[in-house]
């Protein structure tokens, strides 16, 4: 008796109580971005239907409730289920009534955003989507309200936030040469998948900021997570700290999706409730020791997690890391690492449509989007934690050729139908939902406008990235035509 109360978490009791409303409103986050953009991305008429997917693809390789029925109406509904948990979890109400409704509440968050996941192809291939899903898992096994977690699971929650902090040290130390000459923060700010307003400020800071910045980054990535182990508390709390400000300084200068906003979260379990007393808002709890079988459960879950570790350690020393990379369909234990390259140029993609018959004595009219830089005079958005999936992978295609990004052609053929949940994708439709007869695809390199002139950007006309392409183009049809991403009928014939 006395020895199992060694492993309850006693001191944890407001920690599990702000982690677990914090992680609510990522999973809330989630389960929105899906809700406003889902259809047009993977639903019956998207951009990538779920449906092809699911028709080749395995249950046991990418486990989802989709398996069942991908209809829209069918993503629609998982979606609004998924958003009313979220919220329930974020006012605390699924952690009001005893194990059964919390466990099964945390376990039915996870396993319908990994419905999502696994069924959301290259729009949910971002290493964010896994860390969620692990921690997660772990969530479902902290407990409700009235009893302290397993202190086991505090542990386990620091384990994956170490692997996220350590991981994207390892990779930028081993990664882009310019981690280890000081200068990738000359690039960074400016050439990030999304820049917010505050971007350009911090790209004219001065040099010896940049290279500070860099050393601050292998300190807090490389050596700060080791404290959240030190049988100190004060230690880890010192600690977490410091890598709460170093995600912070992140997230006001970019839009990252909920990437900062999830890693501050996993810092969370190295605070205790001395830290969390001190803050006024949290609520004074009192709590039972968890009952023997949880402890119980706790110690089996570590064990599990310990084995399932031993790939994303291997890949830790391997000279040959991963950046991101599951190692399971469950996104159990996984291996994190952001920029481990640098962008030392920023290449965008501009997307051109034209009304005119003649393609080339047409007047083209330019797309512009939510996020990623079109108009050279917009100040860039604030969005994060929100996330555009198409401005980031429009961002990727920018890196090489459309032949490593072939979607981009059934984005195109969308946008020549005048499909409407496509163009809800963007910021302006220059055609007001009236059909073009041509598009086609430029491509700029941009850079931040220099000091005292008017604009945020300045971009330079590097080529032509895709020609014009129409449905009058027999090739074109023909390829969408092979990959199912088109009917047999021509959508202008339905006019």
């Amino acid at each position: 008796m006395e020895i199992m109360n060694l492993f309850s978490g006693t001191e944890f009791v407001l920690t599990k109580w702000v982690f677990q409303r914090s992680l609510a409103f990522i999973y809330f986050i989630g389960f929105l971005i899906h809700f406003n953009q889902g259809l047009a991305l993977m639903g019956d008429k998207g951009i990538l239907p779920a449906k092809l997917f699911l028709r080749d693809a395995n249950f046991f390789n990418y486990p989802s409730i989709f398996f069942l029925n991908s209809s829209d109406f069918s993503q629609k509904i998982i979606c609004i289920l998924g958003l009313f948990l979220s919220i329930l979890g974020m006012v605390g109400i699924t952690d009001s009534y005893g194990y059964f409704i919390s466990m099964l509440s945390w376990f039915f968050l996870w396993a319908l955003y990994l419905s999502f996941v696994n069924i959301g192809q290259i729009w949910y291939s971002f290493g964010w989507e896994s860390l969620l899903l692990e921690t997660g898992f772990l969530s479902i096994f902290l407990g409700p309200t009235g009893f302290a977690p397993p202190i086991l699971v505090i542990y386990l929650l620091r384990w994956v936030c170490f692997r996220n902090f350590f991981g994207a040290g390892l990779i930028k130390w081993r990664g882009d040469k310019c981690w280890r000459d000081l200068t990738c923060m000359y690039y960074y700010y400016e050439t990030q998948p999304i820049p917010n307003p505050l971007s350009i400020y911090f790209h004219r800071m001065p040099k010896w900021i940049h290279h500070q910045a860099v050393y601050f980054t292998f300190f807090v990535e490389l050596i700060v997570p080791f404290g959240l182990f030190l049988p100190l508390g004060e230690v880890a709390v010192i600690c977490s700290l410091v890598m709460i400000f170093f995600q912070s300084m992140i997230l006001v200068s970019g839009n990252l999706s909920w990437l900062n906003y999830i890693s501050i979260i996993l810092c969370l379990p190295g605070l205790n409730d001395k830290f969390f007393s001190l803050i006024p808002l949290i609520p004074s709890i009192e709590a039972l020791s968890p009952p023997h079988w949880h402890l119980i459960l706790s110690f089996l879950l570590f064990a599990f997690v310990a084995i399932k570790s031993i790939y994303p350690i291997k890949n830790m020393l391997s000279s040959n890391q991963s950046m991101n990379r599951c190692y399971d369909p469950f996104h159990l234990v996984n291996t994190y690492g952001a920029f481990g390259s640098i962008t030392k140029e920023r290449n965008e993609l501009v997307i051109l449509g034209t009304e005119d018959p003649d393609p080339f004595s047409a007047k083209w009219l330019e797309y512009e989007f939510k996020g990623k830089p079109t108009n050279p005079n917009r100040c860039p958005p604030l969005m994060s934690p929100y996330h555009w999936r198409l401005d980031w992978l429009i961002w990727f295609a920018a890196f090489s050729d459309y032949f490593n990004s072939p979607w981009i052609l059934n984005f195109l053929a969308k946008l020549l139908s005048g499909q409407k949940d496509i163009l809800a994708l963007l910021k302006t439709d220059p055609f007001d939902g009236r059909r073009p007869k041509w598009v086609r695809v430029d491509y700029y390199r941009f850079k931040f406008q220099d000091p005292g002139k008017p604009g945020y950007w300045k971009r330079e006309y590097l080529g032509e990235w895709l020609p014009p392409l129409s449905f009058e183009n027999p090739q074109f049809l023909k390829i969408l035509k092979e990959n199912e991403w088109l009917k047999e009928k021509n959508p202008r014939e339905e006019e």
